[in-house]
């Protein structure tokens, strides 16, 4: 059962009174970051709910999506709020017409007013920073600290879409429909241990801060590149792989960690 005391103090909330659903949306988005450092060195993520607690709160870690999203799911619902687990098909950076796994993890969320949200903590950089109403509504731009955001219907799907230089840009799309915990499980093993997910064979650490500024490090495009993006601006640079570790510690505070012999976190 999660420490919810435990939880709220790791994303700088009181635990006096009860938090909203926005609330908790936002400081965990702001305050624990995306990583896939236990998968980049070969460690398989478990989604046990001991696990999730002793990584993301405990140790101060952060996770990918499957972690972030379902700890977020555990604190919603001792909030007594219900929560459905979805999986969605990345589609930011894929060709056109490409079709990948349904490797990412997206949550629907009634409050205690039947009002019914789509919440995603753990899309790595681009994350929704509060949660969005629920549903295609291709009408509605939702601004949220400079980035924009819309939901559209897509056949049997919806896509939610992010607004990038000057035009609507697909990040993922979903069935509306609640998944069991086995579909899950399977996906999260597929991306944490199969050598062809980014995963596995990358590296990212990405952060975003409540000023609506983002930062991260990835080599997924071969080279590591630490990139910076506020809304209306990207600064990219490529750096040598040594400052990996310095950059771990100092701009996402995960501290300890070094380089092996094959230039890989250890």
């Amino acid at each position: 059962m999660l420490d919810l005391a435990a939880y709220l103090e790791r994303i700088g909330l009181s635990a006096d009174g009860r938090p909203t659903l926005q609330a908790v949306h936002r400081a965990h988005a702001t305050s624990i970051p995306f990583e896939n450092l236990d998968p980049h060195r070969g460690i398989p993520v478990s989604l046990a709910q001991e696990d999730l607690e002793r990584k993301l709160v405990l140790e101060r870690r952060g996770g990918y999506c499957f972690e972030q999203n379902l700890l977020l799911a555990s604190a919603l619902e001792h909030l007594g709020l219900t929560v459905e687990p979805m999986l969605a098909r990345v589609r930011r950076g894929a060709p056109p017409g490409t079709v990948r796994p349904r490797t990412h993890l997206v949550l629907r969320v009634t409050d205690e007013d039947d009002r019914v949200w789509q919440a995603d903590v753990g899309f790595g950089l681009g994350t929704l920073l509060d949660p969005i109403p629920f549903g295609a509504d291709g009408a509605a731009d939702h601004e949220q600290s400079g980035w924009r955001f819309r939901v559209i219907g897509e056949g049997l799907e919806l896509v939610l879409q992010e607004f990038i230089d000057g035009a609507w840009s697909d990040v993922y799309a979903f069935p509306p429909q609640a998944v069991p915990r086995v579909d899950i499980e399977t996906s999260n093993w597929w991306a944490s241990t199969n050598p062809q997910s980014p995963f596995v064979f990358g590296l990212i650490a990405s952060a975003h801060h409540a000023d609506g500024t983002r930062e991260s490090i990835s080599d997924w495009s071969g080279p590591l590149e630490l990139r910076l993006q506020s809304p209306g601006d990207t600064q990219l640079s490529e750096l040598p792989r040594e400052a990996i570790p310095e950059l771990l510690a100092e701009r996402f505070d995960l501290p300890g960690y070094a380089l092996g012999a094959d230039g890989r976190v250890q």
